[in-house]
């Protein structure tokens, strides 16, 4: 399927309810899956607690049209819920796949069901070590593996000790929800990579959600972001934290900062909009022009520009439109139609653009190819100079940490310098954000910076597990 951005693939998106009586989950986990849905777009599903029974639904697609397709609501209204929007990384985009995924006992009824964000860099050698255990595995993914090994311990200790067991042996990134036939479990990795926040409604429901911007859609006030290392639980007597890792150490993804998040969301503690607008600012000092307007390339561009605009004095003008109604399953049968995708995405106005000197932002470049089908159409509408910005780093490593990124050899940053960017772009100059002032931006190293340095939190070869070796 053409990925018509050339951008890394947004990750997915966890959502989760939970009160001690009867709320209404279905609206709730639609609002909120819905406001998560740019962190997915594959699929979606959730699981409902009701009345001790977990019901779950699932479906290939976005989350409005997947949810009309549920013929009794009813099933669905009940005290507990946990929801996932798809995008695949580990284990691919068969359906199977589709989260959540979920448990049964002997007698069919499904005792434990997972919610995640992330991936996990030794799944495929605890997979082998379940297998050889005589434990049965339906689908691909790495989330089935946390899954099977909860359930694996829950054969000999309650499911709080399975599921710490399963955290020992587990590495790489997690937002895991896990809902139970009492409880909601909400985890977030020992290094916080992947983003996890809570917050509660007015009768007392808590809220989980990948970003706050899911706490606003369904009206809940933000209490925090799990920190990372963190378990909570919730069941009948409240909300209970604890530390399950000794060796936690925050190390928060900072492309969510650049390009996964909502602009409108805050993730610990950090606005994203304002890092975006700060990104630009940055952007401008670095490297000075004279220029008579500047453009961001929707949407996650927009703030940066922004914030160039502020610090240059030149004015800011949403000289690209974008087409906001293009399915990403939009098939293209020739290459010819394919390269004039961009013009469907973003169409510039000539009006503006003629015979100026442009500054054009954008959040970063990946391949590179798209970026020089925008240069292409801005050349065509008359721009006179064109100054692209990157308000990232350069791009030089893939991720293996939950973000669907090309390999290295198709990250264009990688292997060519500026200068030879310049020239294979067609631009007047070329600029990225530096690695100084995204630091300065964020606020400290207390970030996963692997996509720019190379350097990770989690290594891509599996580690010994801490303890807890599977009996």
């Amino acid at each position: 399927m053409e990925n018509f951005w050339d951008k890394m693939q947004e990750e997915c998106g966890v959502f989760g309810v939970y009160a001690p009586n009867r709320i209404d989950t279905f609206s709730l986990m639609e609002f909120g899956l819905f406001a998560l849905q740019h962190r997915g777009q594959e699929a979606c599903g959730l699981s409902v607690l009701k009345e001790g029974k977990i019901n779950t639904f699932k479906k290939s697609g976005l989350v409005l049209d997947s949810f009309k397709s549920i013929e009794n609501i009813e099933d669905f209204q009940g005290n507990a819920a946990i929801g996932h929007t798809r995008y695949s990384t580990a284990g691919g985009n068969s359906r199977i796949n589709i989260q959540p995924l979920y448990a049964q006992d002997y007698l069919g009824q499904t005792i434990l069901s997972v919610a995640h964000n992330g991936n996990l860099v030794n799944y495929e050698s605890l997979r082998k070590e379940l297998d050889q255990k005589g434990v049965n595995f339906l689908a691909s993914s790495d989330t089935e593996v946390i899954l099977r090994m909860i359930q694996y311990f829950m054969r000999s200790t309650d499911v709080q000790t399975a599921i710490q067991k399963t955290l020992s042996q587990i590495q790489g990134a997690y937002s895991l929800l896990v809902l139970t036939q009492d409880k909601l479990f909400a985890i977030r990795d020992p290094f916080g990579i992947r983003p996890l926040c809570y917050g509660m409604l007015e009768d007392g429901t808590y809220v989980f959600s990948s970003e706050s911007s899911g706490l606003d859609a369904v009206g809940a006030t933000y209490v925090r972001d799990l920190a990372a290392g963190e378990m909570v639980c919730c069941d009948d007597n409240g909300l209970h934290s604890m530390q399950y890792t000794q060796n936690a150490q925050k190390k928060v993804c900072s492309f969510e900062y650049i390009y996964f998040a909502r602009p409108d969301s805050i993730i610990d503690q950090l606005s994203v909009y304002q890092t975006r607008v700060a990104s630009g600012v940055k952007l401008f000092q670095q490297n000075p022009i004279e220029a008579d307007l500047v453009i961001g390339v929707p949407d996650s561009g927009v703030p940066a520009a922004v914030g160039y605009s502020q610090a240059s004095g030149i004015p800011f003008i949403p000289a690209l439109v974008k087409n906001r109604y293009i399915s990403r399953s939009f098939i293209i049968p020739t290459q010819e139609m394919r390269d004039r995708v961009i013009n469907l995405k973003l169409n510039p106005i000539v009006s503006q653009i003629y015979n100026k000197r442009v500054v054009v932002i954008d959040d970063s470049i990946v391949r590179g190819t798209t970026s020089k089908r925008l240069i292409n159409i801005l050349k065509e509408a008359g721009a006179k100079e064109i100054h692209f910005r990157s308000a990232s780093p350069p791009i030089i490593e893939p991720c293996f940490l939950g973000i669907d990124t090309p390999d290295k050899s198709k990250l264009i940053a990688s292997s060519l310098s500026i200068p030879e960017l310049e020239n294979y772009l067609g631009v007047t100059s070329l600029d990225f954000l530096s690695m100084e002032n995204l630091i300065e931006i964020l606020g400290s190293q207390n970030h996963c910076f692997g996509c720019f340095t190379g350097k990770y939190p989690v290594s891509p070869s599996p580690l010994k597990a801490e303890k807890h070796d599977l009996v």
